[in-house]
């Protein structure tokens, strides 16, 4: 069978089509055809189930869904209207479902849209994003949606040893490699107490404390974070855990100055999977409460994801910017954001590099309930 050569800003595949192509490559062959690997499949009018079987191939490529009848997706190298990847939107309108076998994919442009602008434009950007991020990041990209394929089928603790592998896998890689050389060397600020912990009665109020520092989350935040809901679940006088933060950002990520710094990938996977805030959470017999404000991002909004109830202000702002250094959530984000929002909205912001505010996180059910102003500290 031949095949013509598929790039960016071709139109969207039918579904059988796309079936048939990836049905028929190697995986010599799709490196050639795919220069960038990720493929975008028309949802209008799609058969159901060349969808499904389109996704049961696990092929090395992200798969896209856009519905042509809203418009045509991005040229070649096109990017978004505003030169940056748009903020995220609500899902589709009720009465508007996604089409049949269409959830078999990796993104599903139709339900990030904004209620109130699913027009051809509109669909066109945020299909660009996503492209654009494929293209600049080609084996996160993969390992991402290959992850998220996984990890949606595995329970909790299980999908954090999936993703720490992955992430480990992807600091021994050459993009990676090429960010840290860019970013160059960078000095650690270390902090004398980067957690508060106060008892108010049955409450127990955990607050980072790094403001200086947009409270990023290093080693030391990480261990007094661990230690303190360790030393909680054994106290059977606690009902509920608070998590806070001091100044403008409740985390701004993992601390990029310590990015980089393990010799070996091989014992970061084993100190990242037995050193688990996230998973410390999911094991703690109290309910966990996180109030989130300012910026979100990485594992600013990975762990707060894992509580029972997160409080976010509407000056929140969440992002997941891992692709653009060569990676993949490494802070339990492929588990928890994915158990609020779906493995396809998660890929959606990674592959973005979108910045989703606290009014759509609600909607999509990333935050529990707005509140104007944070719980002052006491």
């Amino acid at each position: 069978m031949a095949v013509t050569t598929v790039t960016l800003g071709h139109e969207p595949l039918p579904a059988e089509t796309a079936l048939d192509l990836v049905s028929s490559l190697g995986p010599a062959d799709l490196a050639d055809v795919f220069p960038a690997p990720v493929l975008l499949v028309d949802l209008a009018g799609a058969d159901p189930a060349a969808l499904t079987a389109l996704a049961a191939r696990r092929p090395p490529l992200v798969l896209v869904g856009v519905d042509s009848a809203a418009g045509t997706p991005p040229a070649a190298g096109t990017p978004p209207a505003a030169g940056a990847p748009p903020a995220a939107g609500a899902p589709p309108a009720a009465g508007a479902p996604l089409p049949p076998g269409a959830a078999a994919l990796d993104v599903v442009i139709p339900e990030v849209l904004p209620p109130d602008g699913a027009d051809g434009e509109t669909q066109a950007g945020f299909a660009a994003a996503v492209v654009r991020g494929v293209a600049e990041h080609p084996e996160a990209a993969v390992a991402l949606v290959g992850l998220l394929r996984m990890t949606e089928h595995l329970p909790p603790l299980d999908g954090l040893a999936a993703e720490s592998l992955a992430y480990s896998m992807l600091l021994a890689g050459s993009d990676f490699a090429r960010w840290l050389a860019a970013r160059g060397p960078r000095r650690h600020r270390d902090s004398e107490q980067p957690l508060l912990v106060r008892r108010d009665g049955g409450r127990l109020v955990l607050t980072f404390n790094r403001p200086q520092a947009r409270n990023a989350f290093d080693t030391n935040t990480r261990d007094a974070l661990i230690a303190a809901l360790r030393a909680a679940a054994a106290d059977d006088t606690l009902t509920e855990i608070h998590l806070t933060a001091l100044g403008p950002a409740f985390g701004a990520g993992g601390d990029l100055t310590q990015f980089g710094t393990a010799g070996d990938v091989t014992r970061a996977h084993l100190v990242r999977t037995g050193a688990s805030a996230g998973a410390e959470i999911l094991r703690c017999p109290h309910r966990v409460i996180a109030h989130i404000h300012g910026a979100c991002v990485g594992a600013g909004i990975e762990i707060p994801a894992f509580a029972a109830r997160v409080i976010a202000t509407p000056d929140t702002a969440i992002q997941l910017p891992e692709l653009r250094l060569g990676l993949v959530p490494g802070a339990g984000g492929t588990v928890s954001v994915t158990r609020r929002i779906g493995r396809r909205r998660t890929a959606w912001l990674v592959l973005s590099g979108a910045t989703l505010d606290a009014q759509t996180a609600a909607r999509w059910g990333l935050v529990d309930e707005l509140a104007d102003t944070r719980p002052p500290p006491r």
